[in-house]
């Protein structure tokens, strides 16, 4: 995925560490044979095809405990009737479950990085138990806590203060952690959530810390009538006033943007965060992505939480981003397999201001990588193997997960947690909590 887009049949990448220092064609050469045998570990991976990492721009991890609960919901009934209800519910170590659960999940579709959108305090420690996940699991993790003193739910609310405390906590206790796999960002829920007040504050705030602004924008017309009504502006030109758009802005979603937003983010150099699987689930729109990319917009790509999607399957995500847009203007000719498979990894690393060492396999990039099996029955024979990944694979044929020279999946396994453990104390605990909910909310005792 360098800039060349260069592919190597057969290849090898050699790491040291947590760092690649070569990247090429396998030759068999002497000097390659040296390395082979001085290596502490080596993978033959024939068969195999090695990428990047992805990058999954957009999630919410928690919402692992409410995947497949309604299925039929636009977005303001969902949340009403399923998220907020099963959130207040939830307990730390629920967090913890679903958070790890997610982050095995991110892993095993090939996801070596994550970016969290975390809004649910309902403990103080709901935000430790996700971070305490993502070191747990081996994944790099970026949590952007969540924030809002308008939402609907107003068990949810916070004050700016309790928000910006929060954050700065965060930052003394977990930016850096894991051998700096851990990072936080500050993530105002979304701009009908929220008061203008909070949202200078906001800006303020990120801009002293050097923090990445991961906001919800646009995702239904709802919510542009919304800002119209109360602001007299549309969701991108309030995020602009209030001094929240820049390059270190992530606008997630974006379906709902009209000419003059596309030219300010263009403008301003932030970045799209774009989840198709959600927004076809929700039926929420369809963003402008093929247009955003001839502007020279950078989308990154992410799955959204559990909740609507109702995986984390990431490679599933690129024939979704393909198929959506080529459907919607009726031309085939759209978003080819390399550009898809760009938004994934390269353009990924660029939303998360990590384009120096994450998003390629160059010499100097961390030791990030993941191999797909092409010998399968759904995928082989193989003519490319861009178009394999995009079309034919999906995250049950990811064999091998390094992150920062680690491995952390194995033939398609977590090396680092006992997956059947957490997986059965998690079905329990979401028993529980249905249970509980069944009463006032009918939804929850539905088993068909």
């Amino acid at each position: 995925m360098n800039a060349a887009n260069e592919m190597f049949k057969p290849g090898y990448v050699y790491m040291e560490h947590d760092t690649i220092l070569e990247v090429g064609e396998w030759t068999g050469s002497d000097r390659q044979e040296q390395l082979l045998r001085e290596a502490v570990n080596s993978y033959d991976v024939s068969g195999k095809v090695v990428i990047p990492g992805i990058i999954n721009g957009h999630t919410h991890l928690f919402q692992t405990f409410m995947r497949g609960v309604s299925d039929h919901s636009p977005l303001a009934q969902w949340l009403r009737e399923i998220i907020w209800p099963m959130s207040l519910a939830m307990e730390p170590e629920d967090f913890y479950l679903a958070a790890l659960i997610g982050c095995i999940e991110n892993l095993k579709s090939g996801a070596t990085y994550i970016m969290d959108h975390h809004y649910i305090h309902t403990f103080p420690e709901n935000d430790a138990s996700v971070l305490q996940a993502m070191v747990d699991s081996g994944i790099r993790g970026h949590l952007a806590r969540g924030g809002s003193d308008m939402a609907g739910e107003v068990r949810l609310r916070e004050t700016e203060e309790q928000i910006f405390c929060a954050t700065d906590r965060l930052l003394d206790e977990w930016e850096g952690a894991a051998q700096g796999r851990i990072r936080i960002a500050l993530g105002p829920l979304n701009l009908y959530g929220c008061s203008r007040g909070y949202l200078e504050k906001a800006a303020v705030f990120s801009r002293d810390r050097g923090l990445i602004s991961h906001v919800h924008v646009a995702e239904t017309s709802e919510q542009i009538e919304n800002t119209m009504a109360r602001y007299g502006r549309r969701n991108l030109e309030l995020l602009d006033d209030v001094g929240l758009l820049g390059e270190q802005t992530q606008v997630v979603h974006g379906v709902w943007l009209d000419d003059g937003e596309l030219e300010l983010i263009r403008d301003k150099g932030a970045s799209v965060m774009h989840c198709p699987v959600s927004n076809m689930y929700l039926a929420s729109g369809v963003a402008r992505v093929p247009e955003m990319l001839r502007m020279g917009i950078n989308v990154a790509l992410g799955t959204d939480g559990p909740g609507s999607n109702n995986c984390q399957d990431n490679l599933e995500v690129l024939k979704f981003t393909a198929c959506l847009h080529k459907v919607n203007e009726l031309d085939a000719t759209l978003l080819p397999p390399m550009e898809v498979l760009r938004m994934a990894t390269v353009n990924g690393a660029k939303a998360v201001g990590r384009s120096q060492d994450l998003g390629t396999l160059e010499p100097g990039k961390k030791a990030d990588l993941v191999t797909v099996d092409m010998m399968k029955a759904h995928i082989s024979p193989v003519h490319r193997a861009s178009s394999a990944l995009v079309y034919n694979a999906n995250g049950n044929d990811v064999d091998l997960v390094i992150v920062g020279g680690q491995v952390v999946v194995e033939h398609g396994k977590s090396t680092w947690i006992d997956e059947q453990d957490v997986l059965r104390r998690a079905q329990a605990r979401v028993d529980a909590l249905r249970s509980k909910l069944a009463g006032t909310y009918p939804i929850f005792a539905n088993h068909d």
